[in-house]
């Protein structure tokens, strides 16, 4: 084997990790906004069936 299997950081490494703690979070915006659709189409369903 080349070198062993020890794994060792490279230059790389920390544009790769940079990035991923950037791009890689959950999408709290868009799940807040489709959560605030549905409750207000639900509600504006339940008062046309009011009426």
């Amino acid at each position: 084997m080349k070198g062993g299997m020890t794994w060792h950081p490279e230059e790389k490494d920390s544009k790769v990790n940079q990035y991923l703690d950037k791009v890689n979070h959950a999408p709290y915006a868009v799940i807040a906004a489709t959560v605030a659709v549905i409750f207000c189409v639900f509600t504006a369903l339940v008062l046309m069936g009011t009426f």
